[in-house]
């Protein structure tokens, strides 16, 4: 999730015909074939902020944002993990009483549309809702200060169903270093690699996008089970301390980990990022609108932003990202890390989208780019969605492991 303002229930027939309708009947038979029988993962989508307000409705197609029910059916999105977020700043009892405000609320939007949703909490769980025509709804606390440095609330997330934790968030936690502060632990400290081995334990996905590099590499060597960068492009392509080096790829997937894709114009694009700091007057000037639009309701804050981000773009004044740079970090991360180490990790509701992949309706233009550059049909649904389910069954594996195993 970006918080700064710039920074298949459907048969395939009628799938296709969606997906033509929404993008000028461009892919081909072939594509829509594939991506509507594939089960496609989405492992970052800031929506919960959304189910907060009371009149955001899921189940009907909105004119603002990027993810409700119909569009994820247009799109072929299979599996989408809902964010719960909580500001940096925010700790302490406060943190962990919001975040399950937020864990209740995703669990609720699948009571009151169970014949659209599923909650999934396993990677069988996930290719179950797929046969049965449902969307897998999955979960993700993104930011360890949430538990407020206690392992009785990661325990309590991970039986409501939290099936990943982001270690950081914009800012450190107490027991370990964002990506974008200053290092106060050197990494992890010795309570955040107990934090990692219980995730480990319990079954819960660590991930790493977000953290410092240091963070990164303690991690990795501390965890049994594969990791993953939940919403994370590419550093070579564009310099954002929140994307991951090509060494970074390469050590996460000797482990098994994937690399989750964002859609963030300013993560995809050095472009657009050298343009945020050469004029943080503009963002500044977002962040005035966005406040008095919205005050303090963080789902209108994170809509709005996009929107007056994109008025800035048409007036000329930020450049323009086209959607085909997230097949560009794609395949970047392909030819450094390996074809089973990369998925999708969008940001939807919570960046700056690109022209062209404005909400999950437009996700079969991913796999029509992918083929026509020459990847295979298998490899494809690996980057759609199988890789993202692989680490999930390693890491209940390795949680089946652990717990059959004498605690020491």
């Amino acid at each position: 999730m970006l918080r700064t303002f710039l920074s298949v229930g459907l048969c395939i027939s009628a799938g296709s015909v969606l997906v033509a309708a929404m993008t000028g009947g461009d892919i081909s038979t072939g594509a829509q074939k594939l991506h509507f029988s594939s089960i496609v993962v989405d492992t970052h989508d800031d929506t919960t902020q959304r189910f907060l307000d009371g009149k955001f409705d899921l189940g009907v197609r909105n004119s603002a944002g990027s993810i409700d029910i119909p569009r994820m059916r247009e799109g072929g999105l299979g599996a989408i993990f809902f964010s719960i977020w909580i500001p940096s700043k925010i700790t302490g009892s406060e943190a962990v009483n919001r975040a399950l405000a937020q864990i209740e609320a995703v669990r609720e939007e699948v009571r009151t549309h169970p014949k659209d949703l599923a909650l999934a909490t396993t990677a069988a769980e996930v290719r179950e809702a797929h046969k049965q025509g449902r969307i897998a709804a999955l979960m993700g606390v993104e930011g360890g200060h949430m538990i407020n440095s206690d392992l009785e609330v990661l325990r309590r997330f991970a039986s409501l169903g939290v099936r990943y934790m982001t270690l950081t968030h914009s800012g450190n936690d107490e027991w370990a270093d964002s990506s974008t502060d200053k290092p106060a632990h050197n990494g992890l400290t010795d309570f955040g690699k107990d934090v990692v081995r219980e995730m480990n334990r319990l079954g819960v996905i660590v991930d790493i996008s977000h953290v410092s590099d240091k963070t990164f590499y303690d991690a990795l060597e501390i965890s049994k089970a594969p990791m993953i960068a939940s919403h994370s492009s590419c550093r070579a392509i564009c310099d954002a301390p929140r994307n991951m080096t090509d060494q970074m790829m390469k050590d996460l997937a000797a482990k098994g980990g994937v690399i989750q894709i964002n859609y963030h114009a300013g993560f995809l694009s050095q472009e657009f990022r050298d343009a945020e700091k050469a004029h943080p007057e503009i963002n500044k000037a977002i962040g005035e609108e966005v406040q008095k639009l919205c005050g303090d309701n963080e789902g209108c804050q994170l809509i709005e932003g996009d929107r007056l981000t994109r008025e800035y773009v048409e007036q000329g004044k930020l450049p323009r990202v086209d959607w085909t740079k997230i097949v560009e970090h794609i395949n970047h991360a392909v030819q450094v890390a390996g074809v089973d180490h990369v998925g999708l990790g969008s940001d939807f509701d919570g960046a700056n989208m690109p022209y062209g992949m404005e909400d999950a309706a437009r996700l079969p233009k991913i796999t029509e780019a992918l083929l026509k550059k020459g990847y295979s049909e298998r490899d494809v649904r690996k980057i759609l969605g199988e890789n993202t389910l692989r680490v999930m069954t390693e890491v209940e594996r390795v949680s089946r492991e652990l717990n059959s195993s004498p605690r020491k």
